[in-house]
């Protein structure tokens, strides 16, 4: 199937999933309505007609599971680990634990955060980690569990894009090969990240929240329910019911999931050639993994540790062990579910309908002055990363549009492309994190055992804070020649200001001083 040109009709079906996930508060049946609406739409203009429009939406079905198998085992393993974790007792014991080293409400987020902040390497990795070892701890101190999908999902792909070493900047760095002014891929990556101010002001934000009251908009209601009804969710899992966890101890989380780290690591020195011989070395071994196969090998090997931990010490009898297997697979159903259907239509919008060219076209052919572009191309991202809730996908479409217009500047000021480079990237996170249709805010839901709404409602209004900070920092850079030191610094004292402002406004709302 080729891609077709239908104008403005390209943008409807991923906002007409949006539109009606936001009202129903279900998404897969949303999803499907904007997945249909977009082949049939594509199969009518085509003159392929009714069963064309049939064939055009399973075969894109079937061809994002076939290119997205790695990531589906990745997550089916992964939720076999968490349930084994669970039922052999050492989420217990490690919140226990932590429960002695983590005195308050105000460490724990901390220390979620942190974790987020440590597990650079890839975001989908990150999301699902990070639930996994930080929710009895934020059970314990009842943090509700869309806080917790919000530290996941703001400590994922903003660290990863700015992370030299990770899945992220192999995918951006491959996209800016076209930017002629840098030494290589990697110095073009580099040299984005101190204007990348949603990722930078998105961190600053999640450390902002953790350590004080600040809460606001719907994630402010949660809370309260938290706090006061203990309305934590229970676990999606029927072996949670049947554990036994008396056997436990904190080594039979941390060994588990210090194994799938260790392991997934080394898998991706592996995939990306490190051990070849050809003096591949580490950075660009990271850089040329294949990220979705590395982390296969990780929680396969982390499975086999965790067999070999828990088994000769009598924790879990085999028929237990394997018993949990199937329970972890049922666990991730629903998340690969969404997940598959958020591929196709992000297929749709990408190989069928020309959804990142048409809005690529609109901006290039858009007459404004180019001191400018950064903001214009950080809310074109944005647009375009949340109708079609992919970051990778955007920054692949928007990145060599971006050159090109920068290209006939470069010998004036090379800092323009710079700016809106890093502009296309924020803009990008941005986009996705708001979507509920994209990948790894599903995946920080699940991650947190959080329905998936209630994450993308409580999340939107944090994130469109710091994108307001961005939209400033960006609009003084074109006064600033792109200055780092006014662009960041005025991303943050708007920050700063904003959240002054907002919790004022609701605590005067609740009738708090």
């Amino acid at each position: 199937m080729e891609a077709i040109d239908v104008g403005i009709l390209s943008i409807l079906p991923p906002i007409i999933a949006i539109a009606l996930a936001l009202i129903t508060k279900e998404v897969i049946s949303s999803l499907l309505v904007g997945i249909f609406f977009g082949t049939f739409t594509y199969a009518f203009c085509s003159d392929l007609g009714f069963m064309g429009g049939l064939n055009a939406t399973f075969s894109l079905m079937a061809q994002k599971i076939g290119d997205n198998a790695m990531m589906i085992l990745f997550l089916s393993l992964l939720g076999i680990l968490v349930v084994l974790v669970t039922a052999g007792g050492g989420s217990q014991a490690y919140g226990v634990w932590a429960a002695t080293k983590i005195k308050n409400k105000k460490m724990a987020q901390l220390a979620t955060g942190l974790l987020g902040f440590i597990i650079f390497v890839d975001d989908y990795f990150n999301c699902l980690t990070v639930g996994t070892v930080m929710k009895p701890v934020t059970d314990k101190y009842r943090i509700a569990r869309a806080k917790l999908a919000y530290l996941i999902d703001s400590t994922a792909a903003p660290v990863c894009i700015i992370a030299p070493v990770s899945s992220w900047a192999a995918a951006v760095g491959s996209t800016l090969s076209g930017a002629g002014i840098f030494e290589s891929d990697i110095m073009a990556f580099i040299a984005t990240i101190p204007l990348n101010l949603y990722a930078l002001l998105t961190i600053t934000m999640v450390v902002v929240v953790a350590v004080t009251k600040i809460s606001y908009g719907p994630m402010r209601e949660i809370e309260r329910r938290a706090e006061l009804e203990n309305e934590l969710g229970a676990l999606n899992s029927e072996a949670v019911a049947k554990t036994d966890d008396s056997k436990g101890q904190v080594k039979d989380l941390l060994i588990p999931i210090i194994s799938l780290i260790l392991l997934s690591l080394a898998a991706m020195l592996y995939t990306g050639g490190f051990f070849s011989g050809e003096g591949v070395n580490i950075v660009e071994a990271f850089g040329n993994c294949d990220s979705s196969r590395s982390l296969v090998f990780g929680g396969f090997g982390a499975i086999v540790v965790t067999f070999v931990l828990y088994l000769p010490r009598k924790i879990l009898t085999f028929k237990d062990f394997m018993g949990s297997v199937n329970d972890g697979i049922k666990m991730m159903v629903p998340a690969i579910t969404i997940l598959v259907l958020a591929w196709t239509i992000s297929g749709v919008c990408g190989d069928l309908l020309s959804t990142g060219e048409y809005i690529g076209g609109v901006v290039e052919r858009s007459s404004f002055p180019l001191q400018f572009l950064p903001v214009v191309i950080f809310l074109v991202a944005a647009f375009l990363s949340f109708s079609m809730g992919t970051a990778w996908g955007t920054f692949g479409i928007l990145i060599p549009i971006v050159i090109l217009i920068c290209e006939e500047s470069m010998a004036t000021d090379p800092s323009l492309m710079t700016a809106t480079l890093a502009a296309t990237l924020g803009g990008s996170v941005f986009g996705d994190h708001c979507s509920p249709i994209s990948d790894t805010t599903i995946l920080s839901s699940t991650g947190a055992d959080c329905n998936h709404m209630d994450h993308v409602s409580t999340q939107i209004p944090y994130a469109i804070t710091v994108a307001v900070s961005c939209a400033v920092g960006y609009l003084v850079s074109a006064f600033t020649g792109f200055s780092i030191v006014a662009t960041l610094g005025s991303g943050l004292l708007t920050l700063a200001i904003l959240l002054f402002v907002i919790n004022k406004l609701t605590l005067k709302k609740n009738g708090q001083n």
